[in-house]
């Protein structure tokens, strides 16, 4: 028998022991099934009969598990037409927020856990510079970017946020750790020029997309994806918030065993590279499943190149594997196509037959008909 034990979505099938024959120790209960949703957790609690379990055991377990995932679709399941942001919802994972509050005032230690992250500038900055500037007829010398809106999502302690702005173009940097937002406005106002181009905002994307929609000519994304509770609301975030034509720009970690060997295992557990806990292997994202993800949000992927870090000399370098970190650049179609309602195609072939009707007496014979 199964007595009544909770079946979680973190946690499995847990099973009490059954006795001789397959029989419960247990005394009989009457047949059971109740659900309960608490917060974020879906648990099941079942019971059943012995001589139901006895006679059934195999079509009845199957059928659970049937249940349970098919309930799991239902839960992620999105209609096309419902917008996924809203103030009341978030993709900021509220642990990952503990792990980055500890860690805020150590963002400008270029010797210390950051320090992978500002000698990643070398090689996104570039990147992202370049990309823009295809997009730029005229630009003026030493403030290529002049004239660009960018906004820096999950933008930490400005690391990446104060040389595009270097570069002349005006920049929001948003992050939804205060500590975070301290640090980088302190770091800024050391610099008058950086800043009156760079604003600092403790929010997270979602609290913005409405007021800031297709605001933005670019979007830069580095080393959050990996990070969000739900990437796709808030890769649809980020689109929202795009002018079209506008880029978004994406570094990551892929989803593969590699990854989780050398980014988690070693540089967490053995190097020391990065604090431990810092990633979590489930929420890393594979370039394919990034572009399916951005193509249905109107995004078309232009280039997808890998990365790679040396701990022992502290550089990054491009290459063509992409099992590691990866940058991604994907530009937001121009023309947003609106699909068309089944009473607005039908009135419009109705009207199309009528017109051939009063031109073609043949047509309009047979429509009489």
């Amino acid at each position: 028998m199964w007595g009544g034990r909770k079946l979680g979505l973190s946690g499995g099938w847990f099973l009490s022991v059954l006795g001789p024959g397959g029989r419960s120790t247990q005394a009989a209960r009457p047949l059971i099934s109740s659900a309960v949703y608490a917060k974020n957790q879906l648990s099941w609690t079942l019971q059943v009969k012995p001589e139901v379990f006895n006679e059934y055991r195999t079509m009845w377990f199957k059928s659970c598990r049937i249940t349970f995932s098919y309930l799991n679709r239902i839960k992620n399941f999105r209609y096309p037409w419902v917008k996924l942001y809203s103030t009341s919802q978030t993709t900021v994972d509220s642990g990952e927020v503990k792990t980055f509050v500890a860690l805020a005032h150590k963002w400008w230690d270029e010797q210390g856990v950051y320090g992978p992250l500002h000698s990643m500038n070398d090689l996104r900055v570039p990147f992202i510079r370049d990309h823009l500037l295809k997009t730029i007829p005229n630009h003026q010398p030493g403030k290529p970017l002049s004239g660009m809106k960018i906004l820096d999502v999950g933008c930490g302690g400005g690391l990446l946020t104060e040389p595009l702005g270097r570069l002349g173009a005006s920049v929001i940097g948003i992050d939804p750790v205060d500590e975070n937002i301290k640090t980088a406005r302190c770091h800024k106002s050391f610099d008058p020029v950086l800043d009156k181009r760079i604003e600092y905002r403790v929010c997270s994307l979602e609290e913005i997309v409405e007021e800031t929609a297709e605001t933005f000519d670019a979007v830069v994304a580095s080393e959050v994806v990996e990070h969000v509770i739900d990437i796709e609301t808030f890769l649809q975030c980020c689109c929202q918030v795009l002018k079209p034509g506008g880029s978004l720009f994406i570094t990551t970690i892929n989803k593969t065993q590699l990854s989780y060997a050398l980014g988690i295992v070693f540089s967490e557990q053995i190097a020391g590279i990065v604090p431990k806990g810092t990633h979590t292997w489930e929420k890393f994202v594979s370039p394919e499943t990034l572009e399916s993800i951005l193509e249905s949000n109107g995004l078309s992927v232009q280039t997808v190149v890998g990365m790679l870090y040396n701990p022992f000399s502290g550089y990054w370098h491009w290459t063509e594997n992409t099992s590691l970190n990866y940058v991604a650049h994907a530009v937001k179609s121009r023309v947003q196509e609106h699909p068309m309602s089944a009473e607005f195609v039908l009135k419009r072939e109705t009207e199309e037959l009528q017109a051939t009707a009063c031109t073609n007496p043949a047509v309009h014979e047979e429509l009489k008909k």
